[in-house]
């Protein structure tokens, strides 16, 4: 018994310990780019495009280049991961296919962001012609989001007691009619947690969106779906290995990496506070 009491111990204190460590590697790299990146933060830097070979001037058609193309992968992915989701645990017969089917998606999870960009770049630039825009690059993000947004659909419908299907048919309503007003909503905040990774996920990549969606350089804002866009990931980048003075942008890079945390938890923000409302006013 003494023996078992003090595994227990040892066990939790190594959790506690890693959760530790990580918070702490975590806090450590957010005050580091804080501190390099709050120096150039400005109106004008928000608000105006670069100038001067990028040693100058703002960030703001990378910054909207971002939530155009986070908002379009999350708009692409979502619909297509929770109706994918809803197929797998509601209708599909489970069995050899169904543990295929999941097998590819948790794998498709794992594959290197690169591999998403080239097939990006071969399915939609080159073969459908969409060329390097916004179109492009946000499908290349919703393909590469969808399996975390299909696992976690997932796990949310499965969390949601049987009961209460079986509760809702007996009164004789329909398959369907019981999951769009009785298990999708109280899946829901499970849904919006696999859309909080996906979109941190999606405003982070660079390598996707450097074959199919980001150009170097360009002060005009987009004016249709088919246009290029600077991306805050791609912009740091640039600024980081690819500019003819880096030396001179090292403040901008770190702020430009500075408003990309920002945005990304900002947006997270907005969607755990419309998880916890959701959560806070479901019945049971």
């Amino acid at each position: 018994m003494k023996w078992r009491y003090i595994k227990q111990n040892l066990f939790f204190g190594a959790v506690r310990l890693s959760a530790l460590t990580i918070t702490t590697a975590v806090v450590a790299i957010l005050f580091y780019i804080f501190v390099n990146g709050i120096s150039v933060i400005s109106w004008d830097f928000l608000t105006l495009p670069p100038r001067d070979a990028m040693t100058k001037g703002g960030i703001m058609p990378a910054i909207l280049g971002t939530v155009y193309l986070t908002s379009g992968a999350i708009i692409i992915a979502l619909p297509l991961g929770v109706i994918s989701a809803i197929y797998l645990n509601e209708y599909a017969k489970q069995g050899l296919v169904v543990r295929i089917i999941r097998v590819g998606v948790n794998c498709l999870a794992g594959v290197p962001s690169i591999v998403f960009g080239l097939f990006g770049l071969g399915l939609f630039v080159v073969f459908l012609q969409f060329g390097s825009c916004i179109l492009s690059g946000a499908l290349t993000l919703g393909f590469l989001i969808l399996p975390t947004i299909i696992g976690a659909s997932e796990e949310a419908l499965k969390a949601v007691p049987q009961t209460f299907r079986e509760a809702s048919l007996a009164l004789g309503v329909a398959k369907w009619q019981t999951i769009y007003r009785i298990v999708l909503p109280n899946a829901l905040p499970g849904i919006m947690t696999g859309s909080i990774l996906g979109i941190g996920r999606a405003a982070g990549e660079t390598a996707p969106i450097m074959f199919t969606a980001a150009a170097f350089y360009t002060s005009k804002l987009p004016a249709s779906i088919f246009d290029e866009v600077m991306a805050l990931p791609y912009h740091i980048y640039v600024l980081a290995t690819a500019g003819t003075h880096i030396e001179e942008t090292r403040p901008i890079q770190y702020g430009t990496a500075l408003m990309l945390v920002a945005l990304v938890l900002g947006i997270d923000l907005i969607a755990i506070i419309i998880r916890s409302y959701i959560r806070r006013n479901r019945r049971w």
